[in-house]
C-alpha cells in the first residue's frame, strides 16, 4: 500500500506537464551519429528524438543510452562513455528550463510537477567500465542508473546472449564469473539497477540468483511471438516478475517480427549493387540505414503494423502481470519500427490503441511510467 501511495503521490501540476507520466528507459540519441551534430533541444529532420518531439508526444523522461561498440573494449570504453555523459550535460546546461538531471524517483517526480524533461543515464555495455570497480563507481556518480551488463559484446566477467548462442561451448565460461557477482553486488549498494537485455540466458538465470534487488530488461520484447535471442523467453520473463522486475518492450522491427529479417534480407540484396557504392563512400556497413534514407518508400514497405508492437505489450501484460512491463523503444538505435512510429512524438498512438483493448488508465500509466518509477525507487532506495 505504502508503493501505491508512493506512485500516485499528488504534486503540483506545471501548465507545461504532460497528460501522464511516460518514461522511456532505452534511446541511443547520444550515440547517434546524426544526433551528435545537432541542438536536440531543437526540432530535427533527423533521428527520432528531440525535446520539441517528445513534448507533443507527451514523453515525460528518457533514460538515455551511453554506449560504444565493442572495439572499445580492450581500452577506451570509459572514455568514450564520458564523452557521451558529457554530450548530456551539455544539453542540459543549454535548455535548463527544459530538461534536468535526475537519478531518483522522486527527481522524476519533481521534473514531472515543474514541467521540465526528466533526463536519465543507461550504460550499455559492462565492457565500458573496462574491468575496473573503481570506474562503475565513478560512471554511478555521474548519474548512471542502470548498467546493461553486456552488449553482443561479452566482458570478462559475463556472457552476452550473442555469445552464448553463436559461440556456445567454446566460451571459456558461461553467465558470471566470481567478479561479475561482485559486480552485481556492488551495483545492489550503489542503488544502480542491473539490466539484462542483451545478456546470454546462463547470465540472466545467474544475476537473478545473485542479486538482492529488482532488475530491468531495458528493451527486450517476447521471444515466443519473435524467437530473437534477444528477446526474452516465457520463463525468463516469469523469474523476472517474481524478482520484482520490470521487462521494457523493445520498438525494433526486428525484434517484434519475425517476418522481418527475411523482408529486410530480400530489400537488401535487392539494392546490393548501391549498397556496395554507398559503403566505399560511408566507410561504413550500416547497410539498412544507408539504403532506408535512398529507398523510403521500399524501406517503410517492409516495416511490420503497429499491432505488432501492441501484440508484444499485452502478451507480457497477460503472462506477468501490468505491474511487470514497461516502454523501452530502442529509438535511434535501429533502423526500422512499426508503421506510424517514427519518433517520440508518436507515443499516444500506442496510448489509443492499448485503449482498444479494454487497458485501463491506471494499466496504461503504469506501462508508460510508475512501474519504472517503482524499480528505481525499490534500487535506491529513494
Amino acid at each position: 500500500m505504502k508503493k501505491l501511495l508512493f506512485l500516485a503521490a499528488v504534486v503540483t501540476v506545471s501548465s507545461c506537464q504532460p497528460k501522464r507520466l511516460l518514461i522511456d528507459t532505452h534511446n541511443d540519441a547520444l550515440s547517434s551519429p546524426e544526433l551528435s551534430r545537432v541542438d536536440m533541444g531543437q526540432r530535427q529532420t533527423v533521428g527520432n528524438f528531440d525535446l520539441v518531439r517528445a513534448k507533443k508526444g507527451g514523453l515525460s523522461g528518457q533514460v538515455f543510452s551511453i554506449w560504444c561498440g565493442e572495439s572499445f573494449s580492450k581500452g577506451g570504453g570509459f572514455a568514450h562513455a564520458n564523452k557521451e555523459i558529457d554530450s548530456l550535460y551539455s544539453l542540459i546546461s543549454r535548455h535548463p528550463d527544459k530538461i534536468t538531471l535526475c537519478r531518483t524517483a522522486e527527481d522524476v517526480k519533481q521534473a514531472y510537477a515543474q514541467g521540465k524533461f526528466a533526463a536519465l543515464i543507461g550504460v550499455e555495455g559492462g565492457h565500458m567500465i573496462e574491468e575496473r570497480m573503481e570506474n562503475l563507481d565513478a560512471l554511478a556518480k555521474r548519474g548512471m542508473r542502470y548498467l546493461t551488463l553486456t552488449w553482443n559484446n561479452s566482458p570478462s566477467w559475463a556472457t552476452s546472449a550473442r555469445d552464448e548462442t553463436v559461440k556456445g561451448d567454446s566460451l571459456a565460461h558461461k553467465g558470471l564469473t566470481d567478479f561479475g557477482k561482485k559486480i552485481v553486488h556492488h551495483m545492489n549498494d550503489l542503488g544502480v539497477m542491473v539490466d539484462v537485455s542483451h545478456v546470454g540466458e546462463a547470465t540472466f538465470y545467474d544475476v537473478l540468483a545473485t542479486t538482492s534487488k529488482p532488475v530491468i530488461a531495458s528493451h527486450s520484447s517476447v521471444y515466443a511471438l519473435t524467437p530473437n535471442r534477444r528477446n526474452l523467453k516465457d520463463d525468463q520473463l516469469k523469474a523476472l516478475a517474481k524478482n520484482g522486475g520490470v521487462a521494457f518492450v523493445n520498438f525494433y522491427s526486428g525484434f517484434i517480427d519475425s517476418a522481418y529479417e527475411r523482408k529486410e534480407g530480400m530489400f537488401i540484396r535487392s539494392h546490393r549493387a548501391q549498397l556496395d557504392s554507398l559503403r566505399s563512400i560511408h566507410g561504413h556497413d550500416y547497410s539498412a540505414d544507408l539504403l532506408n534514407s535512398v529507398y523510403p518508400q521500399e524501406a517503410d514497405a517492409i516495416r511490420p503494423p503497429l499491432s505488432a508492437l501492441i501484440n508484444h505489450i499485452d502478451y507480457m501484460v497477460k503472462l506477468i502481470g501490468v505491474d511487470h512491463v514497461g516502454i523501452g523503444s530502442d529509438f535511434d538505435g535501429s533502423e526500422s519500427y512499426p508503421k506510424g512510429l517514427d519518433s517520440v512524438e508518436d507515443y499516444p498512438k500506442v496510448t489509443k490503441e492499448l485503449k482498444k483493448l479494454g487497458y485501463s488508465k491506471d494499466d496504461i500509466d503504469k506501462i508508460f511510467g510508475l512501474n519504472f518509477l517503482r524499480v528505481l525507487k525499490a534500487n535506491a532506495g529513494k
